[in-house]
């Protein structure tokens, strides 16, 4: 008995439907002959469905996972809870880590916010999982995240809001929520976050601790679930500098081409080594463009400013200097990451478009029925960005977001001539100290603005790909206050530099 093909071909009315769907006017006997021609095609989808593929590599045993009570998860930072225990020796030896929840850990639930993905569990590690365990760390579990890490404030997850753990009524930043919440709390001592519009720094800014995003392609994203993959990021977060300095030795480096993000152009430092060298002489200025915008807050603008004129006590050169295209820069990345988003979120899932890459085939399967199946469950902030990207697609193609790609490179270049005047470029991580955590019930507009209106300073440096920190600057009404330091792509040991500098200030 011969036995049925696991990929049937496709109906007259498969045929049909995805005719009206790429505008095509076929007749049932034109229709009729594409799936004749298409059958060799079929056949090798058939092939390819009997071979196993390959996967990223899982080496330590899991330990007991489990989805903490709420007594035991009081800032509601956690996700999932276990303990992973890594190699017994290391540059990482002796360290807790925790994991954002929406970078993969096998056997470890993936719920990147959202009961969309409520069900899925990758069955592989995450290349930066896999470097953390093989340094000598412990892995203590999953950090909430934003729902979709779309969100740079703390209460959109499905699970409900992070609070800020200084004051619970506040957000603790997103979308790297959880991270930054465990990270302050004593929960941890480093993690591992995504940022692509400011989603290590928000948080490490709203909480007080310290997050730094890598320049592009630095570090691998290979195992993670992606925004849109030009803007992509995974950094470090920590208490210090230092630890954010030896956390990115660790897990930055080429990732055998299974990243298309990575270029093959940056060389990885001894980042660990380096943070202690200090800046004297290194020209810094102050971003006149990066204060007073709109929501800004005149203690945050004020704090910020004291702060990187103490810098000249380390021994640097501080003078302000005018970026003008900054102000511009966070449209321009919204914009341009806006038809891509669409794509991912609708079309492709949890790896994103890939070209070349290693994709999570199991959660990209699990998020096909899901979607469709669960697109209500989205937050307003996706919903209402979907909406806009589809509308936009529908009467334009893509020519709002190729405009926005293009612009990108001038926006590049204007903060290039600026490095040709300073070594370090320094504003407010957010304008604003944490939000008030909105009730429940909170009209989708207070949602969505208290997602969205802290990222100015902080997104254009995602679509750019210069290295950003961010670092607590001090507190005002018992919250923390953020200061950012930027550097030329590549010279992440120089941002880690400075701020380990105004560290010991």
């Amino acid at each position: 008995m011969t036995q049925s093909p696991a990929i049937p071909p496709p109906s007259p009315s498969e045929l049909a439907e995805a005719a009206r769907q790429l505008h095509l006017h076929l007749d049932a006997r034109e229709l009729a002959g594409f799936g004749a021609l298409m059958q060799s095609l079929v056949e090798d989808l058939n092939r390819l469905d009997g071979w196993a593929a390959p996967k990223l590599p899982v080496r330590y045993p899991r330990g007991e996972i489990v989805r903490p009570a709420a007594a035991d998860n009081p800032c509601n930072a956690w996700s999932y809870q276990c303990v992973i225990s890594g190699a017994p020796s290391g540059p990482l030896a002796g360290r807790r880590v925790v994991i954002k929840d929406n970078i993969a850990v096998a056997g470890v639930p993936m719920l990147n916010g959202s009961a969309v993905f409520e069900g899925c569990v990758p069955d592989e590690d995450a290349t930066v999982v896999s470097r953390v365990l093989d340094a000598g760390a412990t892995i203590l579990g999953k950090g909430v995240c934003e729902n979709f890490c779309f969100s740079g404030g703390s209460h959109t997850s499905a699970t409900g809001p992070v609070r800020n753990p200084h004051r619970a009524e506040f957000m603790s930043g997103g979308s790297s929520s959880g991270c930054a919440a465990l990270l302050v709390s004593g929960a941890c001592d480093l993690a591992i976050g995504s940022d692509q519009g400011g989603s290590v720094r928000m948080p490490a800014s709203f909480s007080g601790c310290v997050g730094h995003k890598p320049s592009y392609g630095l570090v691998p994203y290979t195992g993670a679930s992606p925004i849109e993959q030009s803007v992509d990021h995974l950094g470090p977060m920590a208490m210090s500098s230092a630890d954010c300095a030896q956390l990115l030795e660790v897990i930055a480096g080429d990732d055998d081409g299974r990243d298309p993000r990575q270029r093959g152009d940056l060389a990885v430092k001894p980042y660990a080594s380096l943070v202690d060298a200090g800046i004297r002489g290194l020209r810094i200025g102050i971003v006149r463009e990066g204060f007073g915008t709109p929501g800004a807050e005149a203690d945050v603008d004020a704090r910020v400013r004291e702060a990187a004129f103490s810098l000249r006590d380390a021994g640097a050169t501080v003078s302000e200097i005018s970026v003008p295209r900054h102000a511009e820069g966070g449209a321009i990345m919204i914009t341009s990451i806006l038809d891509g988003t669409l794509s991912t979120f609708t079309d492709l899932g949890p790896s994103g478009p890939n070209p070349k890459g290693h994709s999570l085939i199991e959660a990209i399967r699990f998020y096909h029925d899901a979607q469709r199946e669960r697109a209500d469950a989205m937050p307003v902030t996706v919903k209402t960005v979907l909406l806009c990207a589809r509308v936009m697609r529908n009467r334009y193609g893509r020519y709002y977001s190729a405009k926005a790609q293009n612009l990108v490179h001038e926006l590049r270049a204007a903060y290039d001539a600026a490095f040709a005047e300073v070594d370090l470029l320094v504003m407010p991580t957010t304008p604003m100290k944490a939000h008030r955590i909105p009730p429940a019930d909170a009209a989708p507009e207070i949602v969505m603005g208290s997602a969205l209106d802290m990222l100015g300073n902080t997104a254009p440096f995602d679509v750019t790909g210069h290295p950003s920190l961010s670092v607590p600057a001090g507190f005002s009404d018992g919250l923390p206050i953020g200061l950012m330091i930027t550097g030329r792509y590549g010279e992440d040991d120089v941002v880690l530099r400075a701020g380990h500098a105004f560290e010991q200030l």
